[in-house]
């Protein structure tokens, strides 16, 4: 079973730069900081990511401009695993970039996408989702899984997922379909969604990588004849010349909002109930989860 994971590591953290600077003396992204416990968040993901992906076959995707922060921290990655843009562009180029160079690395069976920015309750129970949602994708190649989190209150600052039809088979957890997302709803209809029983979304994807790869070109099909070179280059010493013209084509693009959420995709949601989760993009959740854990005071 030749699994993968993509851990995106390339956003700039700009809603967290106050915090960051305060803890480092630098303009560091969050990714890069100690902002909850003791590791950096993507040290924790990491190792929650590799609790089921091999190390060789487990991509973090950074920026360029990044590099005196992500050099330090990637020293033992598996070589052809950093995944390096040449400029953030959002998340739904960072996934179709490292998209195309998994395929360097052999055949996949599955890939999961895990931002780096998320605090887990429980690493092993969460990855314990991921699992299940590997074997989904294995028995139905046509489907692109997201893990939604059971809410615990009405956050309007998330996206939201509400429940569609259930998805008969013999599953290890309950699958449905994706009837509608929410993206950023106001205070009342998060209110309202969490009293239909919707869910988080924690962009945390498991797909076939040719499944979610024409899922976002079929979203976004300017992009086809804009990577098609940097896929063919991927292995030469054109590659890094092919991937810069490809990304100064683009314009910023978010994958929750262009591609999952456009009628075309072929979405199913696993939901998680036994673990509590937090995106960290926003100070005030920052705090909230301190607050909970009564963390010692912050260091970098």
């Amino acid at each position: 079973m030749a699994w993968a994971g993509i851990i995106l590591g390339g956003g700039d953290g700009k809603r967290l730069r106050t915090l960051t600077r305060a803890l480092t003396g630098d303009d560091r992204p969050k990714q890069f900081c100690a902002v909850v416990g003791r590791e950096t968040l993507l040290e924790q993901t990491r190792r929650r990511a590799r609790l089921l992906i091999p190390h060789e076959r487990l991509l973090t995707v950074v920026t360029r401009k990044h590099e005196r922060y992500f050099r330090p921290a990637l020293v033992d990655a598996a070589p052809g695993t950093v995944v390096v843009q040449p400029e953030a562009r959002g998340t739904a180029i960072a996934v179709l970039y490292a998209l195309l160079r998994l395929e360097a690395l052999g055949s996949t069976s599955a890939v999961a996408v895990l931002p780096s920015d998320h605090y887990v309750s429980d690493d092993g129970v969460f990855m314990t989702h991921v699992l299940s949602a590997f074997k989904i994708v294995q028995a139905r190649r046509d489907l692109v899984v997201v893990l939604g989190i059971v809410a615990d209150r009405p956050e309007p600052a998330y996206g939201w997922i509400q429940l569609g039809e259930w998805i008969l088979g013999r599953w290890p957890t309950p699958l449905f379909r994706v009837g509608r997302f929410w993206e950023k709803p106001p205070a009342v209809v998060a209110e309202r969604l969490m009293a239909r029983g919707c869910l988080w979304n924690s962009l945390v994807l498991v797909a076939h990588p040719a499944t979610l790869r024409e899922t976002i070109y079929r979203a976004l099909p300017e992009l086809v004849t804009i990577f098609a070179p940097v896929a063919a280059r991927a292995n030469t010493s054109l590659a890094n010349e092919t991937a810069r013209r490809a990304f100064a084509r683009v314009a910023p693009m978010d994958l929750s909002r262009r591609v999952l959420a456009a009628p075309s995709t072929p979405l199913a949601v696993l939901p998680v109930s036994t673990v509590r989760w937090d995106d960290l993009g926003q100070p005030a959740r920052v705090y909230a989860t301190r607050a909970r854990l009564r963390a010692r005071p912050m260091s970098a």
